[in-house]
Parts: structure tokens; C-alpha cells; sequence
């Protein structure tokens, strides 16, 4: 086999096995009960918002088994590549869409580390706190119900079998 067949040879695209999981992930943010009854506003900005906290409890959810720890980079990876697609599609220009990318990843990071922090209390209000100043709501509406639904899919989420979870097989 030439170096070149090696370097070149078509090889699967790991991410693809993520895949399923991404597409739920978006399923599940676009739930009506994120927006009709918890108050997220149905907007760019508020879907963008839930997008980020349901992939965020899912990368929660796998960073705490070892078996598919690993695979969060590669979930992760489909977000970006999703979003560069979504941004270039609105009209970003190639010049700008990496410094875009690089706010929605820091976004994302941040709002990891915060509902990890947040979801290790007892009571939600630190949660409430970290919704009230990261997701967008409708006018009047307050965060006690998105925290609480948020809680509860993070609860079904930890009783899912990790091949479930890869596979994209949870329940909103």
C-alpha cells in the first residue's frame, strides 16, 4: 500500500456514529414545551438558547460515564459544524464566520460549566439564576418552569443505557 493510499484512502467520518444524538438534541431543544409553557421565546436567539442547554445536559450526561465520555468531542463537532452551516446560510461571510463560531463554542462552554455548577444544588435556585442570564424569555415570563423541566430531562437522561444515549434514543 502507497504512503499516499494510506494518507488518502476513504476513511469513515467518526462523527457520523454522533449523528442520530445531534439530530435529537435539536429535536428535543424545538419542543413545543420549551417555548408554549416555560417561556423561552421563540426566536433566533431563544432557540439557539435551548439548543445549547439540551446539548449541554446531553454532554453532562456523557462526560459522567467513561464509555462514551470520549464521544462528546464528536458531538461537539456536529454543533459547530451545524452552526457555521446555519450562520453561512443567514449570510455570514467567510471572513467573519470563525470569530462567530469561536463566541457560540465559548458560549456553550460557559453555559456547560454553569449548568454543571447549577445542577449539583439541591434546590434550583442557582439554576433559575443561570436561565434567568442566559436564556432569552418571552416578556413576563419567569425561569421556575424551564428550571424545573430542565431537571427533569437531566434526570431521564442519567437513567439512559449509554448505547441508548449515542443512538440518540431519549425521550423529551
Amino acid at each position: 500500500m502507497s504512503i499516499f493510499t494510506r494518507i488518502f484512502r476513504n476513511r469513515p467520518d467518526p462523527r457520523e456514529e454522533m449523528r442520530p444524538l445531534w439530530h435529537r438534541v435539536v429535536e428535543v431543544s424545538r419542543n413545543r414545551r420549551w417555548y408554549a409553557d416555560d417561556g423561552v421565546a421563540d426566536s433566533v436567539g431563544g432557540r439557539f438558547d435551548m439548543i445549547v442547554a439540551v446539548l449541554s445536559l446531553v454532554l453532562l450526561r456523557m462526560e459522567k460515564d467513561a464509555e462514551i465520555a470520549g464521544n462528546s468531542a464528536l458531538l461537539t463537532e456536529l454543533f459547530v459544524e451545524d452552526m457555521d452551516g446555519q450562520l453561512r446560510q443567514s449570510g455570514v461571510g467567510d471572513m467573519v464566520v470563525g470569530k462567530h463560531i469561536g463566541k457560540l463554542v465559548s458560549v456553550l462552554g460557559g453555559r456547560l460549566g454553569a449548568l454543571r455548577e447549577a445542577l449539583q444544588q439541591e434546590d434550583d435556585t442557582a439554576l433559575r439564576e443561570v436561565l434567568e442570564r442566559n436564556v432569552s424569555f418571552t416578556e413576563g415570563s419567569q425561569p421556575d418552569a424551564l428550571a424545573r423541566d430542565l431537571r427533569a430531562f437531566a434526570a431521564r437522561l442519567d437513567r439512559i443505557a449509554p448505547e441508548d444515549l449515542t443512538g440518540g434514543r431519549i425521550d423529551a
